[in-house]
């Protein structure tokens, strides 16, 4: 995940901080702040949930890079839609 930032041109730190959701974007320095604390399953998982909101240019991605954030892609749509149908069931109890 690290190197996806890396190639994306964003920094990863990893910082104390009082951080809601486990991040903080510094948008105008592209520098993603992690809260060190969490393990290494949240700070993956705070990564992910970046992903969507950065300003990502797959064309300057290496090929491996490429496939690897489709992959990634793929799977927070996956469990986004999966989290909205099984919203929509409960609503419809």
């Amino acid at each position: 995940m690290e190197q996806l930032f890396e190639e994306a041109n964003y920094t990863v730190r990893y910082e104390r901080g009082n951080f809601n959701s486990g991040y903080c974007i510094l948008e105008d320095k592209r520098v993603a702040v992690i809260n060190k604390f969490l393990d290494m399953e949240g700070r993956i998982n705070a990564l992910i949930e970046i992903l969507p909101s950065l300003d990502i240019k797959e064309e300057e991605l290496s090929t491996e890079m490429q496939k690897w954030y489709k992959t990634v892609q793929d799977t927070v749509k996956t469990q986004k839609d999966n989290s909205e149908s099984q919203q929509s069931e409960i609503e419809h109890q």
